[in-house]
């Protein structure tokens, strides 16, 4: 067969292996055992989140190497490299919690500096943890080279007494066997079969939503995140995505003329009718920041409060990643989206064709209870809705699907750390009524941003999940239930609101009409704020606070760099 000739004359990878000049840079190519040929050729960065850390990332490596198969087959040349992850469900209930926001923007910036050094022409990125996938992404549409990403996949669910488990029923079991009602022999039991295989947590939990993100917005070829990591049918489609980004290298689709103000509009559908992770309101803005597009948390949740509910997934439901995979996987969700009226079906993806001709030949199965129509949807409102009001100026988030309480008003107990509240829910030193706020854990005050879902799990454990409430201008992870409200802003760091809230305070919430109200007079507030002082925190060096010196506020996605609105050139265009 003959070899492709290509035209290197616009292509970044020209600097590295074009002309006489760069005779030193091609002998450290022939020195890794490439031929003059493959040298001559695109060259195409592999990016993977591959580690040891966690079962999320544990098949990256495997999978990569099926994608260098996909990108030599077509007539490139793959470049595999490395970046961190640092997995939250490891991280939880700590100090490590901390790293895990910071985590994101490491990935975008180590993927940015590894492609931009070396010139690479093309990305393909696999992630399987929750910050992995946009970090990733973040990075594609940075560079705004052709790229497709892949999601590593589900776990698949563990089997405790009959019935299926994820990580999270590991969660609120700590707070079961804290409070007697589960032995040391069920809790250990418990833990050893949760988590029985490779992959991300198997619920609509952070890793799930994001990978589904991935098809709706069209970085990934449409069906691509379903199959579960141990399955052989995640290399196929690793092979897959290595052949579809040497034709976008081809065609010259880039990731921004993809990832447009349409496409995170049918990201945001998506994340509200599958009850996807509060942390979509967090990455979906990110993203739109690389692309130099403003889309604000305000946006993504004015598009969750009109998208009906229809994924009867965990944690608000009963089925997990897998499931979803049996009936279809992404493509069901977005075809009953797309019959429903609700996405932009002429959005452009990487497959080449636009998300309504991805979907024209998929039918939605009836059979099945896991995925409902839009004209028969689980519930009427989406799965997440966001709150303002004078105790969240800057807005507020809250996953409700699942929940069959949207108003709750209750006193103030105030903590200003994870571990103080955490302590007092092991202890009991809460009652019922109680609106437990976790505040200077915000993106500068944690710093980082910490998830709580240590805490709000050992709530509901202790059977007090709809008793109580939750507040913090930190996080929550996307497996959390419960009235848990996050990404209080301004947090408290900066004198927000939420600093100066009193033990005792009433608090009234509403998720219908989107409230949220200290019942504090204004001259009062005002009072309390003068005689309020910023706090220093324990991080005074190193990576973590370098973040806590330029991260922005969580509903414009806790960026740290001006953005794409910014850039005087991209670096596709070198």
């Amino acid at each position: 067969m003959l070899k492709k000739r290509w035209d290197k004359s616009r292509l970044p990878s020209r600097h590295v292996t074009e002309g006489a000049d760069r005779a030193p840079h091609r002998s450290y190519y022939y020195a890794m055992g490439l031929t003059e040929d493959e040298i001559n050729q695109p060259f195409v960065g592999v990016a993977t989140c591959w580690n040891e850390a966690a079962p999320c990332n544990i098949s990256l490596s495997r999978q990569a190497q099926s994608v260098k198969r996909g990108v030599a087959e077509a007539g490139a040349t793959p470049r595999e490299f490395t970046t961190i992850t640092v997995t939250d469900g490891i991280a939880m209930g700590h100090q490590g919690m901390k790293s895990s926001l910071v985590s994101r923007d490491v990935i975008a910036d180590s993927v940015e500096l590894t492609v931009r050094g070396h010139c690479y022409d093309a990305l393909v990125g696999l992630a399987g943890c929750d910050k992995s996938l946009p970090g990733m992404m973040m990075a594609m549409l940075r560079l705004n080279v052709p790229s497709v990403f892949m999601y590593g996949g589900s776990i698949l669910p563990g089997r405790f007494k009959g019935r299926d488990v994820t990580v999270v029923d590991v969660f609120e079991a700590v707070g079961q066997h804290a409070a007697g009602n589960m032995s040391d022999a069920d809790l250990h039991e418990l833990e050893c079969v949760a988590c029985p295989s490779a992959g991300a947590c198997g619920g609509q939990f952070t890793a799930n939503t994001m990978a589904m993100v991935s098809e709706a917005i069209g970085l990934a070829l449409p069906g691509s995140a379903g199959s579960p990591a141990p399955y052989e049918d995640r290399d196929r489609w690793a092979v897959e995505s290595g052949r579809a980004v040497v034709r976008l290298i081809e065609s010259g689709l880039r990731p921004r003329d993809i990832v447009t103000l349409k496409a995170l509009e049918n990201a945001a559908v998506v994340v509200a009718a599958t009850g996807g992770s509060t942390n979509a309101g967090l990455h979906l803005p990110a993203l739109a920041h690389e692309a130099g597009i403003r889309f604000t948390m305000d946006d993504v949740v004015n598009i969750m409060r009109r998208t009906p509910y229809i994924a009867d997934l965990k944690p608000g439901g009963k089925y997990v990643a897998l499931d979803v995979h049996r009936v279809g996987g992404v493509p069901v969700v977005l075809k009953a989206l797309m019959d429903g009226g609700l996405l932009h079906g002429d959005c452009i993806t990487v497959s080449g064709k636009t998300l309504a001709e991805n979907l024209a030949d998929v039918v939605f199965p009836t059979d099945q209870d896991v995925i409902y129509p839009v004209s028969r949807p689980i519930s009427a409102t989406g799965g997440v809705v966001g709150l303002r009001g004078n105790l969240a100026p800057d807005g507020a988030i809250v996953k409700v699907a699942g929940m069959e309480k949207l108003q709750f008003e209750g006193s103030a107990l105030c903590f200003d750390s994870e571990e103080e509240a955490f302590q007092a829910v092991q202890d009991r030193a809460y009652k019922a009524g109680d609106v437990i706020v976790v505040r200077y854990e915000g993106p500068k005050g944690g710093p980082g941003m910490r998830e709580m879902l240590s805490t709000t799990s050992a709530i509901y454990g202790q059977g007090m999940g709809d008793k109580v409430a939750l507040i913090t201008d930190g996080r929550f992870s996307g497996a959390t239930r419960g009235f848990c409200v996050g990404h209080v802003g301004p947090e408290a760091a900066v004198g927000g609101p939420i600093a100066l809230l009193r033990n005792g305070d009433r608090i009234r919430m509403d998720a219908t009409v989107g409230t949220m109200e200290v019942l504090v007079s204004d001259a009062e507030l005002a009072e309390r704020r003068a005689a309020w002082t910023p706090r220093r925190t324990d991080y005074n060096s190193g990576a973590i606070w370098k973040f806590a010196q330029t991260v922005g506020p969580a509903h414009l996605g806790a960026v740290t760099h001006p953005g794409g609105a910014e850039e005087t050139h991209c670096y596709a265009d070198i």
